[in-house]
Formats: structure tokens, C-alpha cells, sequence
């Protein structure tokens, strides 16, 4: 009896323990997920060294010799010399002519020196002046008003130019400069403009752009392959006061077209997803949030998890026991170098399911074994105990990955896409209301989809508002920034 209450006790320390540990490590500890294994792994072939060896150095017939003076000789390794300015980049021409005097000589040559400088950006007036005539009619009785029509605005009664609401979206959602701030900022250059004013123009952008939000959200229904993932954003709420409403970002990215809608509902319950899924058929990829197991008794979707997550667990298991925990990340990072063979050599869908089938199966059912055998010797509660049970219990849907070439390993296409929201929670902190969550969901996924197709958002929102109120809605959809890329490739 005694011995049972002594080993209890040991357990509650050892957890206990582990806590500090883990808050030390929140409080102090590196971010960086990075891990190294202790020894060569030799399960890639191509990437990694196999068993056999490169060179083998052996010492025969030492011969010990007298002090004696050693000559140090040591090689310097040129700078290769910093990368060249842009040639796109404005050259301002200033020219040093020489102190002495060079009457009657003739230049034979120039050299030239570049330094990269810096002007704040520019805010200008464009002053549209239309001449007027008076034209007589024939007869000489009468005349009448010659003038060419006045130029569009881009909102009734507004002064803005497509530029400037270009970069204002820019500003407060790429980077993250909350509306009051940006007003400091523009007053810095004697231009004032009420704050007020600058929220109506992003509530008017916000309807100009609604129905590129939806032909988005049309486009990723219809797809057979998604990432989903959700993040939080506070929310004023009248009904709550004194404090936020917590609601959440809904994020669904199709990685093989480049398409990925946010969408703000006010939870994270699993009614959410199934509202916006409900015609849905494919491969659905997910975290291992229980609120996406619905889909696992939904007819023609099949579900695969990340392996990012997996990792990670397994790396915080590490302050626990780093020798398990270890053993079961050299084999992941080696089904990661396997991705790392098929992204540089641009290996085709088909070219990557063979690769995976020859090289990543082994491998995930050594792991499986790894993990069984980890299991019997591990303490349940313990940081190692719950990251095994987590891959175990997700095992079949963590090796769907490797059915289909188009497939991902994990969802960091879609974690980095969601990253932009988390840092700007950090300076705007919440939204007025629902409806501007709503707004916030879809300025997010425009220029979500300008970075996953390579377009500068501040380029393509010029772009749109300069030519979507002479647009007709059926080809609207050639505004799209996939669209607008295919335009700037030709």
C-alpha cells in the first residue's frame, strides 16, 4: 500500500515537474521549431547519406617528432558582394563634375556609384481641367455647352482615387495599421481626413468588392481538394457589455488553384463548417479538431490531418524525453525530406504519388511500429504519452497523404495564410461589430489570394478600382487576381 502511494506521489512530482518546465519554456524558451537528429538518416534515398561509408581514416605507424616551428597559412574567402540594385528602380542622375579645371578636355569615360535612398510616399492632387467651349448652331439663333464629361469617382461625392484606397486596404490589412494610426500618419503630411470618412470608404470598397468575395466562395464549394482551418477575432458586441464577443475567421484554402475564402461566423461549433460544406465531395484537411470528425460519416469526402502537428507535439515532448521523442522526429523529418525531393526537382502529381509509394510507406510503417512500442513505455498524461495517442488516434487519416500526388503533407499553406489575421488582431484588437468582421473576413481573402498567385495586392486593388464601375458583373471574374497573374505573365 505503501509502495502504490510512494510511486502515485513520484508521478504527481514528475508531472508537476514537467508544468515548470513547460512554463519556463513558454515564458523564456525559443519559438523556432527546429530539429536536428543526433545521427545521419539514411532513410532518403537521394537526400540523405546512406549507410555506406564516404571515407575511412585510419592512423598507421605514428611517428612522434621534435618541437619545431609551424607556419599558419590561412585562406581568405572573397566577399561575393552585395546583390545589385534593381534596374526597375528610378536612377536620379547627379553629377560630380571635377575641383580642377578641365577647359579643352574631352571626357573619355565615367564612373558611376549607386546608393539605394528613400522618399516618404507621396500623396498628390490629380486635377482634371476640362476646357469649355460654346458652340453656335447652324442658323446662329442658338448655341450650346462643349465640354467632355466629368471624369468617374470611385464612390459617389468622394475625392479618393483608386490609389489611395488601395493603400489604405494595404495599409490596415497587410500591414496592419489600424484607421486611427494611418490618420496620424497622413497628418504628418498636412492632409486631414476624419477618421470617420476613411471607415465610410472602406465599407463602400467593401461593397465594390462583394461580389469578387462570392465568385470566390462559388469557386472553392466546387473543388476536390481543402484545407480548413479557423482563428479567433474579438468582436464589439452590444449584447455584452464591458467586454468581447469571441468569434471566428473560417479559413478554406484549395491549394492547387490558388483560392482561399475567410469566412467570419460568431463560433467554432462544428455547424459552421458543416453549413458552408454541406455540398462538398473530396479531400478534406484538417487539424485534429473534433469539430471536423462530422465529415468522417459524410458520403464521397475523405479526411486526412497534418503532419505539422504531429511534429510539433512531438517537439514539446522533447523537455520530457528527448531520446522518444527524438526517434520519432528523425522519421518525420525524414518524410519531410521526401517533400523536399519532389518541391525542388518540380516532380508532377503522378511523379510524387510513385516517389511517396517507394519511399514514404516504409517509412510511416517503421514509425507505427515506433509509436506501439513508445506507448507500452510511456506515461499516459505525460507531454510524449498524449503526443503518441494523438498520432495513434489519427493514424489512418495521417497516411492519406500519400494516395494522390496533388495532396499535402500538412496544412501550412493554410496556417500561413491565416498568420496575417493573428497579427493584425494585435494592433487593430477587435472589430466594431459582426458585420465589420464580415468586412475584415473579406478584405483578408483578396489579398490572401494575391500572395498565394504572386500579384502585388496594391497593384491588383488599383487595378480593380480603376475598372470595375465600367465592368459588366458576367466578367467580373476576369478581374479575379488568378486572372489578373495569368495577365501580367503574357
Amino acid at each position: 500500500m505503501l509502495k502504490d502511494t510512494i510511486e502515485q506521489q513520484k508521478h504527481q512530482i514528475d508531472l508537476l515537474r514537467l508544468q515548470v518546465i513547460e512554463f519556463k519554456k513558454l515564458i523564456f524558451g525559443a519559438k523556432q521549431e527546429k530539429f536536428i537528429a543526433s545521427s545521419p538518416s539514411n532513410l532518403v534515398q537521394g537526400v540523405l547519406f546512406a549507410d555506406e561509408k564516404l571515407a575511412e581514416l585510419v592512423a598507421e605507424n605514428v611517428t612522434v617528432v621534435k618541437e619545431h616551428t609551424k607556419t599558419k597559412t590561412s585562406v581568405r574567402i572573397n566577399h561575393p558582394g552585395r546583390n545589385p540594385l534593381s534596374p526597375h528602380l528610378r536612377r536620379e542622375r547627379i553629377e560630380l563634375p571635377p575641383t580642377e579645371d578641365v577647359t579643352g578636355l574631352v571626357a573619355v569615360g565615367e564612373e558611376i556609384t549607386e546608393v539605394l535612398a528613400f522618399k516618404p510616399g507621396e500623396l498628390y492632387v490629380k486635377q482634371y481641367v476640362r476646357p469649355e467651349y460654346i458652340k453656335p448652331t447652324a442658323d446662329g439663333m442658338n448655341a450650346k455647352r462643349v465640354i467632355a464629361p466629368a471624369p468617374p469617382t470611385l464612390f459617389p461625392k468622394s475625392f479618393v482615387d483608386a490609389s489611395l484606397m488601395a493603400y489604405i486596404i494595404i495599409s490596415k490589412f497587410i500591414d496592419h495599421i489600424p484607421v486611427y494610426r494611418l490618420v496620424k500618419m497622413l497628418r504628418r503630411q498636412h492632409v486631414i481626413i476624419d477618421e470617420s470618412t476613411i471607415n465610410n470608404w472602406l465599407k463602400q470598397a467593401w461593397h465594390l468588392l462583394a461580389p469578387f468575395y462570392e465568385m470566390l466562395a462559388k469557386k472553392v464549394e466546387v473543388a476536390n481538394y481543402l484545407m480548413v482551418d479557423e482563428t479567433t477575432l474579438s468582436v464589439l458586441d452590444k449584447t455584452k457589455k464591458g467586454t468581447t464577443h469571441t468569434g471566428y475567421i473560417w479559413a478554406y484554402c484549395n491549394p492547387q488553384s490558388g483560392e482561399l475564402l475567410f469566412k467570419y461566423h460568431t463560433g467554432r461549433g462544428g455547424e459552421w463548417p458543416k453549413e458552408m460544406l454541406k455540398n462538398y465531395q473530396g479531400y478534406l484537411q484538417t487539424d485534429g479538431y473534433s469539430g471536423y470528425d462530422q465529415f468522417d460519416k459524410v458520403a464521397n469526402v475523405v479526411r486526412l490531418n497534418c503532419w505539422a502537428h504531429v511534429r510539433r507535439k512531438f517537439f514539446d515532448a522533447q523537455t520530457f524525453d528527448k531520446q522518444k521523442a527524438g526517434e520519432v522526429l528523425t522519421e518525420i523529418q525524414a518524410l519531410y525530406a521526401i517533400e523536399r525531393v519532389c518541391r525542388e526537382d518540380n516532380f508532377t502529381p503522378n511523379e510524387v504519388k510513385a516517389h511517396r509509394q517507394a519511399h514514404a510507406v516504409p517509412i510511416l510503417e517503421k514509425l507505427h511500429q515506433i509509436l506501439i512500442t513508445q506507448l507500452a513505455n510511456t506515461i499516459p498524461n505525460s507531454p510524449l504519452g498524449k503526443a503518441i495517442a494523438y498520432t495513434l488516434k489519427r493514424w489512418d487519416k495521417l497516411q492519406v497523404y500519400v494516395q494522390e500526388g496533388y495532396l499535402h503533407i500538412d496544412t501550412n499553406v493554410i496556417e500561413n495564410a491565416i498568420r496575417p489575421i493573428a497579427l493584425g488582431r494585435k494592433n487593430y484588437l477587435f472589430a466594431g461589430n459582426h458585420e465589420a468582421a464580415q468586412r475584415i473576413a473579406m478584405f483578408y481573402t483578396l489579398v490572401a489570394n494575391c500572395h498565394l498567385n504572386g500579384v502585388n495586392p496594391q497593384q491588383w486593388l488599383t487595378y480593380v478600382f480603376e475598372n470595375i464601375n465600367d465592368c459588366k458583373i458576367n466578367a467580373i471574374q476576369e478581374l479575379l487576381p488568378q486572372k489578373y497573374a495569368a495577365i501580367l505573365n503574357k
